[in-house]
């Protein structure tokens, strides 16, 4: 009997929310099994413990698809899970062991995204960010239409500056696991020279890259994305 076909579990990052993967699952249409899950956004070894409940309840087979700091949760979550078949990184962060967001995205000049940060102390310790409502548009989501921006700027889910700031504990899964990378060359959180430099070290089965694509590809340029799930799906089913 051949094994089901993988549940993709997409996995949104800061400044965004589940329903920024609206258009890649209307472009996935029917014939995938999706689930859009909600990043708590407090901790990398939380958020993947959530991320890796999310995926057990599918009750099967998984593809974990991270879109930018995501990208560090599905890492974690997928090391010795079994039912994960592969991994989509989307503008997102492939850490290895002790890397964390802050340092991938310094790693490299380009990233604009510190100066349009705002910042609040929370009652249980640390500071939440986000990114200012006026800088949303062209720091986020440069591809897409002011109203389109302006809704996701009002919606964004802030992050801790501990997630951001937490380095991946253990060994990466795409060390083990087949990976795609899809990412846009006008990224200004992460910089272009970035994705490449975690692309090559991944060795991917698959990598695009998108000309004039922003940070929030999966909003602006759902297509593209959408095509590199469906060939890691089809590639591990």
């Amino acid at each position: 009997m051949p094994d089901p076909e993988p549940t993709i579990v997409l996995v949104h990052g800061a400044f965004a929310d589940s329903s920024s993967w609206n258009g890649v699952i209307e472009r996935l249409g029917a014939a995938y099994n999706v689930v859009a899950a909600a990043n708590p956004l407090r901790s990398v070894a939380g958020d993947a413990a959530y991320v890796r409940d999310v995926a057990r309840g599918t009750g099967g087979p998984v593809v974990l698809v991270g879109h930018s700091y995501g990208g560090m949760v599905i890492t974690q979550a997928a090391a010795g899970e079994t039912s994960v078949r592969a991994l989509v990184y989307v503008n997102a962060f492939a850490p290895d062991t002790g890397e964390s967001g802050l340092s991938l995205s310094g790693k490299f000049p380009g990233s604009t995204l510190a100066d349009t940060l705002v910042q609040y102390p929370l009652s249980t310790g640390g500071n939440e960010m986000a990114i200012g409502q006026d800088a949303y548009h062209a720091q986020f989501a440069a591809d897409s239409s002011d109203d389109v921006a302006a809704l996701m700027a009002r919606t964004q889910r802030p992050i801790t500056e501990q997630a951001l700031s937490d380095g991946l504990t253990g060994d990466p899964a795409w060390r083990s696991l087949p990976s795609w990378f899809v990412f846009g060359d006008a990224d200004k959180n992460i910089p272009a020279a970035a994705h490449r430099f975690m692309a090559e070290r991944a060795a991917p089965r698959g990598q695009r890259e998108v000309v004039g694509g922003s940070h929030a590809m999966a909003v602006a340029r759902p297509g593209e994305v959408a095509e590199s799930i469906i060939e890691a799906v089809r590639a591990t089913s």
